[in-house]
C-alpha cells in the first residue's frame, strides 16, 4: 500500500535534504524528508498563499492546519514575532521536520503537534487559520476541514484556504459560503484559488442569510 504524505508515520527510506527558500522576506533553511508534501521545493500553492497575506496584519492566534514541515506557518511565524502559530498535522515525521525548521530558524513563536482533524486542537479564539488541505486524502476530508475550522476561529477571524481550480475550489467555495456565509477569492494564480471566510457574529449571518431569501 502506498504511503502518503498525510498518513501518520509514513514507511520510508529516508532520504533528508537541506535547501534556503524566501518567504514573507526571509530566507529560511528548510531540511525535508521522503514521506512529505513538496519535499524539494515549497509548492506553488502554499507561496501563493503567503504572498496573499502578505500584507495582512497578524494579531493574536493563528492555526496553521496541515503544516507539513512547516513553510506556511513558520513564515507567518517569522514575520511577526508577537503572534503565536499552532502548526498541526497528522504525519508525524513532517511534525518532527517542522519542529527542526523552527529551532534552525530561531523561531520560537510555534506550538507544533499532532492532530488528524482538529481533535487536538483546544483553541476557540484563532485570529486566522491557514490552510493548505491534503487533497489526495478525498474531499470529505477536505470539506471536513474547512467547516470544523469554525468553532475554532474568534468572530471576525478569518479562514484562508488555497485549492486549485481543478482540484475541487469551486466545490470548497460553495461549502465555505455554506459554513460562513460569506467566501471570497482573495487571489488567483496559475489555477490556484485563495479562498477567505470571515466568521461572522450570529446577528451578521442571519442578515446575509435574510437578503438572500428575500
Amino acid at each position: 500500500m502506498e504511503n502518503y504524505y498525510y498518513s501518520k508515520n509514513p514507511n520510508v527510506e529516508h532520504d533528508e535534504k537541506y535547501w534556503n527558500f524566501e518567504l514573507l522576506g526571509h530566507d529560511l533553511a528548510f531540511v525535508t524528508d521522503n514521506g512529505v508534501f513538496s519535499k524539494n521545493t515549497v509548492d506553488y500553492g502554499s507561496r501563493v498563499l503567503l504572498i496573499a497575506l502578505a500584507t495582512t496584519e497578524l494579531t493574536g492566534a493563528i492555526l496553521d492546519f496541515g503544516c507539513g514541515y512547516g513553510p506556511i506557518g513558520l513564515a507567518l511565524a517569522k514575520k511577526e514575532p508577537s503572534v503565536t502559530v499552532d502548526m498541526v498535522d497528522v504525519n508525524e515525521l513532517a511534525l518532527e521536520l517542522a519542529q527542526k525548521n523552527a529551532v534552525q530558524n530561531e523561531i520560537e513563536n510555534v506550538n507544533i503537534f499532532a492532530s488528524s482533524i482538529y481533535e487536538n486542537v483546544t483553541k476557540t479564539d484563532y485570529q486566522l487559520i491557514v490552510t493548505n488541505p491534503p487533497i489526495r486524502a478525498g474531499k470529505a476530508v477536505v470539506h471536513e476541514i474547512l467547516e470544523a475550522a469554525k468553532e475554532h476561529l474568534a468572530v471576525g477571524g478569518k479562514l484562508v484556504a488555497v485549492l486549485q481550480k481543478k482540484q475541487g475550489a469551486p466545490s470548497a467555495k460553495k461549502k465555505m459560503v455554506a459554513v460562513f456565509g460569506n467566501c471570497e477569492v482573495i487571489l488567483k494564480d496559475k489555477g490556484y484559488f485563495i479562498l477567505q471566510s470571515v466568521k461572522e457574529s450570529q446577528n451578521e449571518t442571519r442578515r446575509v442569510y435574510a437578503s438572500c431569501s428575500s
